[in-house]
């Protein structure tokens, strides 16, 4: 499932080698599934009023039930270290 989220996403970004999926089980039984990319790609991703975001979860939602699996998709923004209000 993470190749699967990644190779979507890599489509999507303008740095596609700087996307990151990892994944964890949660207590209630669910796979985590943590996605990162470059800063620069967040508003990408999760797209206008988060509709790309959405579709991602819904395709890896179903892409798992296909497997018997629960999963959830966390998109991770990470601030760049450079700040523009210097």
């Amino acid at each position: 499932m993470r190749e699967f989220v990644a190779y979507i996403v890599q489509h999507l970004v303008d740095h596609p080698a700087a996307v990151e999926v990892t994944d964890e089980r949660a207590e209630d039984g669910r796979v985590l599934y943590r996605l990162r990319v470059d800063p620069r790609d967040v508003g990408k991703v999760i797209g206008k009023a988060g509709k790309t975001a959405q579709a991602l979860r819904v395709l890896l939602v179903a892409a798992a039930a296909r497997r018997g699996q629960r999963a959830r998709l966390v998109i991770v923004e990470e601030r760049s270290d450079q700040s523009e209000h210097a």
